[in-house]
C-alpha cells in the first residue's frame, strides 16, 4: 500500500521557505557565482584542452535521479574473452576545465561540495560546467577519466588503471527505469550485466567484512505545486549495484595511490568502544531481533529487512553510531599508520564525484599520473596539505540535518497535540536522563526527541503512544518534540 502523501497548509510552507532561506543565511552559503567566476567558466568551457585518446565507441550509460544534470559518471560494461567482465568506468574530468590558481578553483576551495535542500541546489562549479561542458550528458563528446576495471568470473578485481579519454554517453537511465528494464529483459546487454557484476560484487563485499546498510532516505521532496513532502524511500537493488561500481573504483583508486606513496584515502576507525558495541546489542534485543554470538554487525545487518518498523529502528540508530570518517593524506612514500575504511573493509578513496567533491579531483589526477607512470603533479602536492582543512569547512552534512529537522518541523506543524505510534530507539539512561530519548516514527517520516512526564523511564525498543508537544521550524532547539503523558 503506497503511503498516504503527507502536505502541508500555506503557513506551514512559507514557514519552512522562511526556516530554509534563515538556515542558509546562517551557513553563508553562496548562492550565486561572482561574475569573473562565471567569465572564467565561460572561457574554460570554450577553450578546454581535450584528450587525444577517443573512446567514444564504446556505448556508455549513465544513471542517475531523473532530474540530475550534474553526471559524474558513465559506465559500460562487457563479458571478456575467456572469462570474467571488463568495467568501463568514466568520471568527469574536471582538471580540464579548472586549473589550480584561477578563480575557478579558488571558489571551489571555498565551497568544497554542492549543498542540497529541498528548494534549490547550491553547486560546486558554475552550471556552465557542473551542468554543460563537465557533466556526461548523453549524445555529448565529453573529456573524462576513464578507469578500466577487469574482473574474473567470480567479480574479483585483477587489474585497474585509469587514463584520460573522450567518450560519449549514449543513454540516459533513472534508477527506476534502468531496475524496470533489467527486471522484464529489455535491458542493452551492457545495462544487463550491470546485476550479474553487481550481485557477485556484493558478495566480494561479503567475504571481505564489508558493511552495506539497505537503509531507505529519509526523502524531502518540492513537488510541482510547491508542497515539501518528508517519506522514507526505499533503495532499488540497481542502487546497490550501482553503488558496487563505484566502490570498486574508490578501492582501486585507494590502491593506487597507496603503492605509488601519494594520495588521499577516506579511512573510517573500526567502533571499538565496548560500551556502544553493547548498547547496540541492547537495543537489538529490546526490538526483538536476535543477534546470535559470533556474529558480526556487518552480518546482522545485511539479514535485516527495512520494511520492517522494528528493523528499520535499529538500523537507523546504528548506522548513526558509527564513527565518522575523515581524509588522510599522504606523500613522499610516508604511508599512514591507518589506511582502512571500517564500513568498506578495505582502503577506499573519493574519486568518481569531482562535480560534486572538491577532493575528487585531486584524487582522480594523482591516479592518472600513477597510471602514466607520471609523478605527481606540482599542484596536486601543493594542495596536500590543505584538503583535510578545506574539507572539514564543507557544509554538506550540517546542511542536510538542519534541513531535515526544518521539514519534519514543518510537516507537522499543524498536528501539535496530535498522539502518534512511535518506537523508542534512543534514551539518555546513560547521562543520567532515562526520561529523555529519540523516537522513530514510520508515518510520517520523522525522528525526534521524546521526553517522558508520567514518571516512568523511556524503554529501548518499547511502541510507545507519542504526544506531538511542539513543532516549530523556528525553534532553535528541539524543533519536534514528543512527550509520553
Amino acid at each position: 500500500m503506497r503511503r498516504r502523501p503527507m502536505h502541508m497548509s500555506a503557513g506551514a510552507q512559507e514557514a519552512l521557505r522562511t526556516a530554509l532561506e534563515e538556515l542558509r543565511a546562517e551557513l553563508k552559503v553562496p548562492l550565486s557565482f561572482p561574475k569573473r567566476v562565471l567569465k572564467a567558466a565561460d572561457k574554460a568551457a570554450d577553450e578546454a584542452r581535450l584528450p587525444d585518446k577517443d573512446a567514444t565507441h564504446l556505448p556508455f550509460f549513465t544513471i542517475d535521479p531523473p532530474t540530475s544534470k550534474d553526471l559524474d559518471q558513465a559506465m559500460h560494461l562487457e563479458r571478456r574473452p575467456g572469462g570474467g567482465y571488463r568495467v568501463y568506468y568514466a568520471i568527469a574530468d574536471v582538471a580540464t576545465f579548472v586549473r589550480a590558481g584561477s578563480a575557478l578553483d579558488i571558489e571551489a576551495h571555498d565551497r568544497i561540495e554542492t549543498l542540497y535542500f529541498p528548494d534549490l541546489k547550491v553547486p560546486l562549479h558554475p552550471p556552465v560546467l557542473s551542468e554543460g561542458a563537465a557533466s556526461l550528458l548523453p549524445n555529448e563528446k565529453r573529456p573524462a577519466l576513464l578507469w578500466q576495471h577487469d574482473l574474473d568470473a567470480h567479480g574479483n578485481l585483477t587489474d585497474s588503471s585509469v587514463s584520460r579519454a573522450m567518450i560519449r554517453s549514449q543513454a540516459r537511465f533513472d534508477y527506476a527505469g534502468a531496475q524496470q528494464a533489467i527486471e522484464n529483459g529489455t535491458a542493452q546487454a551492457s545495462l544487463a550485466l550491470l546485476r550479474e557484476i553487481g550481485e557477485l560484487r556484493e558478495a566480494v563485499e561479503v567475504a571481505r567484512g564489508g558493511i552495506s546498510v539497505n537503509l531507505p532516505d529519509q526523502e524531502v521532496t518540492l513537488d510541482e505545486d510547491g508542497s515539501f513532502r518528508l517519506r522514507y524511500v526505499a533503495t532499488l537493488p540497481v542502487e546497490g549495484w550501482n553503488e558496487q561500481i563505484s566502490l570498486m573504483t574508490g578501492m582501486s583508486a585507494a590502491q593506487i595511490m597507496l603503492d605509488t606513496g601519494t594520495g588521499i584515502l577516506r579511512t573510517q576507525k573500526e567502533q571499538a568502544d565496548q560500551n556502544v558495541i553493547k548498547r547496540l546489542h541492547d537495543i537489538a534485543k529490546a526490538l526483538g531481533i536476535v543477534w546470535r554470538p559470533g556474529i558480526s554487525y556487518a552480518t546482522l545487518v545485511r539479514k535485516l529487512d527495512p520494511q520492517n518498523q522494528q528493523h528499520m529502528a535499529f538500523l537507523t540508530e546504528a548506522t548513526s553510531t558509527m564513527l565518522k570518517a575523515e581524509y588522510t593524506v599522504f606523500r613522499d612514500n610516508q604511508k599512514p599508520a591507518y589506511t582502512m575504511h571500517a564500513a568498506i573493509a578495505a582502503p577506499y578513496a573519493h574519486c568518481t564525484a569531482p562535480l560534486r567533491r572538491l577532493v575528487d579531483r585531486y584524487t582522480g589526477e594523482l591516479c592518472v599520473m600513477a597510471c602514466a607512470d607520471k609523478a605527481p603533479p606540482n599542484w596536486v602536492l601543493d594542495a596536500l596539505s590543505c584538503i583535510p582543512c578545506d574539507t572539514a569547512r564543507g557544509k554538506g552534512g550540517l546542511a542536510d540535518r538542519q534541513t531535515v529537522d526544518l521539514v519534519e518541523a514543518a510537516v507537522l506543524k499543524d498536528r501539535v497535540g496530535e498522539v502518534f505510534d512511535a518506537a523508542v530507539i534512543d534514551t539518555d539512561a546513560e547521562r543520567g536522563k532515562p526520561r529523555e530519548g529519540k523516537v522513530f516514527l514510520a508515518d510520517p517520516a520523522v525522528l525526534a526527541k521524546v521526553v517522558s512526564t508520567n514518571g516512568l523511564d523511556l524503554q529501548l525498543g518499547s511502541g510507545i503512544r507519542a504526544t506531538l508537544k511542539q513543532a516549530d521550524p523556528a525553534a532553535d532547539e528541539d524543533k519536534v518534540l514528543f512527550t509520553v503523558p
